[in-house]
């Protein structure tokens, strides 16, 4: 073969068969870039193949939202629970000062009524909180937190801003003890407010009860029942109860009464210790007090408890006055 032979023949017709490819591609494309420009039918034909691809397009991207769901719906479940729990101790603290501030408000509104009944009667009295209480049907007693250091005295009556409670029938230095009205050793004179009858109302557990009451003494369901002064413990006229039930007796020679009791003797967290009667309108106390009754209370065989006008035993009989 000469030095300067040209390449093979086979050769040369493989160029010319590419650069005819090359040549048909180029017109192909100037084709179809015509007539997309004059009928933009390849715009409708990307529309077209987007909605065959777009459900696997959501297929590819379906773990990934997923994924960030489930962070999302995490962080916001972590974010509620925090807030419900700060929500839940914010609650709970506004009940507790609200549940402080109601009770500090009927404590003041208890006191108001204790001082408005010591203004208006001019009592000299002594406030004396509560300490402890019994009220058990057979024995009613009230611990003061108050004794002899504060003056307290046996034999002092207590009242509230409702009536007569009781007396006091021992003390201590710091201490003392009270003996409600409703104990079944108690008995107090009284007397019917409407009508004047002098009446004893002896205690029942829960309630006080009028014995032997005449036939002819008019007594009527819902009476007011007041302290009558006799015997000089108790200053006359402050509220014991209410009439609320009447029936005749085992020998129906005489009727039985059922008092509801004035003061509230199961609430309350003060009481007031009546120091003497006021200037007119209630008793004046032990001064110059002369009864049969007298006697029982400063006999050294009576228990403190029954150092009352007179003795609280069930078959006592009425004192004189009881008759109209």
């Amino acid at each position: 073969m000469p030095p300067y032979a040209g390449p093979p023949v086979a050769s040369r017709q493989g160029d010319a068969a590419s650069t005819l490819r090359l040549l048909a591609y180029l017109a192909l494309a100037i084709t179809l870039i015509v007539f997309d420009d004059q009928g933009n039918w390849l715009a409708r034909l990307r529309a077209q193949a987007e909605l065959v691809v777009q459900p696997a397009w959501a297929l590819a991207g379906l773990p990934g939202r997923v994924g960030a769901s489930v962070r999302d719906n995490a962080a916001s479940h972590n974010q509620l629970v925090a807030e419900n729990r700060a929500l839940r101790n914010e609650l709970l603290l506004a009940n507790a000062r609200l549940t402080r501030l109601q009770t500090a408000a009927l404590d003041n509104a208890q006191l108001r009524e204790l001082l408005n009944v010591a203004e208006r009667g001019g009592l000299d009295v002594q406030l004396a909180p509560i300490l402890d209480i019994d009220l058990d049907p057979v024995r009613q007693r009230l611990v003061l937190d108050a004794g002899s250091r504060a003056g307290v005295h046996v034999g002092q009556a207590v009242i509230d801003a409702g009536g007569l409670m009781g007396q006091v029938i021992a003390v201590t230095p710091l201490h003392s003890t009270v003996l409600l009205l409703t104990d079944p050793d108690h008995a107090v004179p009284v007397t019917v407010a409407r009508s004047g009858v002098r009446l004893v109302a002896y205690g029942r557990g829960d309630r006080l009860v009028l014995r032997d009451i005449p036939l002819s003494a008019g007594v009527e369901v819902g009476d007011e029942i007041v302290t009558s002064g006799l015997g000089g413990r108790f200053p006359a006229g402050f509220p014991v109860g209410r009439v609320v039930e009447l029936q005749p007796d085992d020998s129906h020679a005489f009727l039985l009464g059922e008092l509801e009791p004035a003061a509230k003797l199961d609430r309350g967290k003060d009481v007031l210790l009546l120091r003497r009667a006021g200037n007119g309108e209630r008793g004046t106390g032990n001064e110059g007090a002369t009864s049969t009754t007298d006697s029982v209370a400063s006999s050294p065989s009576t228990p403190a408890a029954q150092q009352d006008a007179v003795p609280a035993t069930p078959h006592s009989p009425p004192p004189k006055e009881a008759t109209p």
